[in-house]
């Protein structure tokens, strides 16, 4: 299993990326100026996150998916700590936006993040298309953040 950054051909990736965001026209908005990375096994995709530079030492999750028959397996969890690993000395937030969805937000709270802020109606308003997960209508994006302690500070440790 390796991780690698995928620097060109990035909507190669579009059905993986579909899963988390499900309107490609919200996927163009970040996939050029976002980091991509792959988690692959034997040259097949099982997980990939986007990530971009918010300004003011903060980067965000754009995208992070994991194929339906790689979930549960700890993938989404890996992409999360590689990505705050390899920022950790250019970064000291990590942001993430979601649905307020009995799915997402739990698996961020045990990824470590906790609650920042609400962005009212930002599923009605900006998707062509309502986004049902659980039954529910997801209306609002719900933020999550989470600090990235650089090396220095935590004494080699990650956090």
């Amino acid at each position: 299993m390796q991780v690698r950054q995928i620097l060109q051909s990035k909507k190669e990736f579009l059905a993986l990326l579909l899963l988390a965001d499900e309107q490609e026209d919200m996927i163009d908005r970040y996939l050029q100026r976002g980091d991509m990375y792959v988690l692959e096994e034997a040259g097949s995709a099982l997980a990939v996150i986007v990530v971009t530079d918010e300004g003011g030492g903060t980067l965000e999750i754009k995208n992070l998916a994991v194929r339906p028959d790689a979930q549960k397996r700890g993938y989404g969890r890996m992409m999360i700590d590689y990505v705050a690993g390899r920022y950790r000395d250019s970064f000291h937030t990590l942001l993430v936006g979601t649905g307020d969805s009995p799915l997402t937000v739990p698996f961020y709270e045990r990824c470590g993040f906790a609650r920042s802020h609400v962005v009212k109606d930002f599923f009605t308003n900006y998707y062509d298309h309502p986004i049902i997960e659980c039954g529910m209508l997801l209306r609002d994006m719900v933020y999550l953040k989470r600090a990235i302690l650089s090396t220095s500070s935590t004494g080699g440790q990650e956090t």
